[in-house]
């Protein structure tokens, strides 16, 4: 089984091509946003020390569960806050992912196990995955697409580009590149290649 990162900035189309990813066969798709989600919520792992980090903030409504958005505009603005949530999160659902992946190694039912997150690199997953896949687009095309379907506005898409990193630091670590600034069939005709030069045993770009 092939343990393979997505990564790409905002606005790459990482979610098109996830959705393709998911519709093959003997493949999972997971998103590391999806399973923090899961794991915040009350029983799973960050819940508790998450509550008690918390506590004064008012981020937990009357049945105890964690209010998404509520956090993300506290911590958004606040560094210190920031760092305090991702030290509890991000451990919890690195261990969670691995844990996944080795379940499926020991099935034997998978190919492909995909994962993507926002944080694929600066969390060091290049380090666990067998390969990372950048999902590019340019910057023109992703302020376009930012700008069109989640209507965000421009002083908020820069915001957001500042944050992450820059090209070349993607397309020097990872070990495929799909192009994605066009039409939407070719980077999926792109994914399907690597796909099947990965089934014929062929690795690398």
């Amino acid at each position: 089984m092939y343990f393979i990162g997505i990564t790409g900035g905002v606005g790459a189309g990482k979610s098109e091509i996830l959705e393709y990813l998911a519709g093959l066969e003997n493949t999972a798709v997971l998103r590391a946003d999806d399973l923090a989600k899961e794991l915040m919520e009350p029983g799973h792992a960050c819940h508790d020390r998450l509550a008690e980090a918390f506590a004064d903030d008012c981020v937990f409504d009357a049945d105890g569960r964690l209010m998404v958005e509520r956090m993300s505009r506290q911590i958004f603005g606040d560094g210190a806050k920031r760092q305090k949530a991702n030290a509890i999160i991000h451990p919890a659902v690195k261990d969670e992912i691995m844990l996944r992946v080795e379940k499926e190694r020991q099935a034997g039912r998978l190919e492909f196990f995909f994962l993507e997150a926002a944080l694929l690199l600066e969390e060091h997953y290049d380090e666990l995955c067998d390969e990372i896949w950048y999902i590019y687009a340019s910057e023109q095309t992703r302020r376009r697409r930012l700008s069109q379907s989640r209507g965000y506005t421009e002083e908020r898409i820069n915001e957001i580009l500042a944050s992450q990193l820059e090209e070349g630091e993607f397309r020097g670590r990872c070990q495929r590149i799909i192009d994605n600034d066009g039409k939407l069939w070719t980077a999926k005709e792109q994914v399907r290649g690597f796909v099947e030069r990965l089934q014929r045993g062929q690795s690398g770009k």
